[in-house]
């Protein structure tokens, strides 16, 4: 007994001061969490689900037409040019906070405290788009299911839902192959299948009063609740296996699409008129201006969803390369999706005898109305109706994956010990809880909240929350060290584009769509409905609680700290005592001391006994260790 107290005597003792987390034994610390939070089982896994985040109804029902009210294809000038400019050095400004941290929406602001409100606000942000997104899910699979018949619903009037001014416009033309001339007073089937039936808008008076709750919509609605859950109910486990059918299968659908248009009667035309470039429209700042926001609303930047899958990265997982992957593929599939829509909206028109822009519409008139009724007009209709509204529920659910991922990830990661054990549970509450207040859309009068939501919940507020985040880790955070934990992540340091583009260029065109949607301002409308003061002002404050989640995080931030407000804001804006990789093997030069527990004065060193070597990152480490040496030299 005497031999092992003396053995144990004469053992080293390291001091407090110079263990790290992994010397001090089997202490229960933050950094043994990241273990417990789970990763994408594979690469191929992460890009998928970008692919199919990135891409998704907008595509279909937004790009074509705006491609083709801006200009046809000289459109495609400004839209690439957006891309450089503010799709890609964004899009990868986002993974890169993601996948370095290895923390969600709202615990990756460690990076700088004062800033967590710009967090708080995404989350607010996608939470309301959540609500409506499933809603849309839900007509979606109202129309999936009507599909399944051997004709479908809205072929023919003489339904009961149909009115005197039906009229099936389809060998409606005289002898002379024009329409007759009191067709502008008519509507056609799909129309009134759409408006009547489904959305039933005729038994609500208003958004004020939005009449019953329509029961087969309320079961849509609770089935597309049912599946996303089912399929986030192990993370990224779980939506990682599923997106290699939902990010994959609408491609083979649009091909076929695609290969159907084109051979239609009349294709040419639709697809003319689509493309033809009118260069004079880039005179025009409207146009630029769309492009922007196409970019912007379709590469899904800002609403913590690229944050959140690259967290579930392994550090060193080759984001730059993903990054030109997923947007180059994001504005190609956009254009192809224009070739398949127009090429059947041109048969449509000259089946009809009117122009393509009379028969062409963006958002839910062309998914719901236009592309319906053109189904109505091909052999097999219920086949390509059902293949067309298929494509759509596996567009829209990709999207809606990473939304409820982001919520789900960005409230764990605040409270890992309590919740992260029951994340499944968690999950299973917010998918609840967001049912019950989607309850509203499936009324009577849910399509003009639906419009509310879609036009408020993610317009000006969302920019603030992204120019936020651009300038606080370009200018409060540095250029230099974000640039610095990019080379100790991937082994080099992005270019002078990327660091023009975040420096410069992104945030003046971001300021820029914010003054033109603040200048440009329209009132919300649904078809001829105009929407009481009362309701644009709750969308006003809709979008304004989300602008001020950032200076409401910034007094919490502030109230925190202690000294005079200069000191208090000095300290919230640096980067947390634990800021940085949240594995201990991924800590290397000055982020070695920085975990729970390790104080060590000289990281490194500490770093090379414990692992024996030095590898290329940890080379890496070495040279911004000097770096940031010499600057500090240089500022005394």
């Amino acid at each position: 007994m005497k031999k092992l107290q003396r053995a144990h005597l004469s053992r080293p003792i390291t001091p407090d001061l110079l263990m790290t987390p992994s010397d001090q034994g089997n202490v229960d610390l933050d950094v043994d969490l990241a273990a417990d939070r789970g990763n994408w089982t594979g690469k191929l896994d992460f890009l998928l689900s970008c692919i199919g985040y990135c891409v998704g109804l907008g595509n279909v029902w937004r790009f074509p037409y705006r491609a083709y009210t801006n200009g046809g294809g000289a459109f495609l000038v400004p839209y690439f040019l957006m891309l450089a400019i503010c799709g890609i050095p964004l899009f990868f400004l986002e993974l890169s906070l993601g996948q370095f941290s290895s923390l969600g929406p709202l615990a990756v602001w460690k990076i700088s405290p004062l800033f967590k409100g710009a967090g708080a606000a995404m989350l607010l942000i996608v939470g309301l788009v959540a609500i409506y997104y499933n809603m849309i899910i839900a007509y979606v699979l109202f129309y999936l299911f009507a599909s399944l018949t051997s004709n479908l619903p809205w072929e023919h009037c003489g339904n009961w839902w149909n009115t005197d001014l039906c009229l099936e416009h389809r060998g409606s033309k005289d002898g002379n192959g024009a329409l007759p001339l009191n067709l502008t007073s008519t509507v056609s089937p799909s129309e009134e299948y759409w408006s009547r039936y489904v959305l039933h808008i005729q038994g609500s008076r208003g958004i004020g009063s939005p009449g019953q709750i329509r029961w087969n919509l309320c079961l849509c609605l609770l089935l597309a609740w049912v599946i996303v859950f089912l399929c986030i109910l192990k993370g990224v486990k779980s939506s990682g296996k599923v997106v290699y059918f939902t990010a994959t299968f609408p491609y083979l659908i649009l091909l076929m699409l695609l290969v159907r248009g084109v051979t239609l009667p009349g294709a040419w035309k639709g697809i003319q008129f689509y493309l033809t470039p009118q260069f004079h429209h880039l005179l025009s700042s409207k146009v630029w201006i769309e492009a922007a926001l196409q970019i912007f609303y379709s590469l899904g930047v800002g609403f913590g969803g690229l944050l959140t899958f690259a967290s579930y990265n392994t550090f060193h997982q080759n984001i730059y390369r993903d990054t030109f992957i997923v947007t180059l593929g994001n504005a190609i599939t956009s254009i192809l999706a224009g070739f398949a829509i127009f090429s059947v909206l041109g048969y449509m028109s000259q089946e009809l005898g009117v122009p393509v822009d009379q028969v062409a519409k963006a958002g839910p008139g062309l998914a719901f109305v236009v592309y319906p009724q053109a189904m109505t007009m091909l052999p097999l209709s219920p086949f390509w109706s059902f293949l067309f509204f298929f494509m759509l529920l596996t567009l829209g659910l990709d999207s809606q994956f990473a939304f409820l991922e982001t919520i789900v990830t960005a409230v764990t990661d605040e409270f890992p010990y309590y919740l992260r054990p029951k994340k499944a549970v968690f999950s299973g509450l917010i998918c609840v809880a967001m049912y019950l207040m989607g309850l509203v859309l499936t009324t009577d009068g849910g399509m003009y909240w639906l419009v509310l939501l879609d036009d408020y919940s993610a317009s000006f507020g969302l920019m603030v929350a992204v120019i936020t985040t651009c300038l606080a880790v370009t200018r409060v955070y540095g250029i230099q060290r974000f640039c610095r934990d990019i080379h100790m992540m991937l082994g080099f340091k992005p270019g002078l584009y990327f660091r023009a583009c975040w420096l410069f260029l992104s945030p003046a065109m971001l300021l820029a769509l914010l003054v033109y949607s603040i200048v440009k301002y329209q009132p919300s409308e649904y078809g001829s409905y105009r929407f009481p003061a009362w309701a644009e002002l709750l969308g006003i404050l809709m979008g304004l609680l989300s602008c001020l989640m950032i200076p409401a995080g910034m007094l919490v931030a502030v109230l925190r700290e202690e000294g005079s407000l200069w000191e208090r804001l000095q300290q919230a804006s640096r980067p947390a005592l634990d800021w940085g990789p949240s594995l201990e093997e991924n800590r290397t030069g000055m982020y070695v001391a920085t975990l729970a527990g390790s104080q060590s004065p000289k990281p490194l060193m500490v770093h090379m006994r414990k692992y024996g070597g030095i590898t290329s990152f940890e080379n890496t480490a070495i040279e911004v260790d000097r770096e940031m040496a010499e600057e500090e030299e240089s500022m005394m």
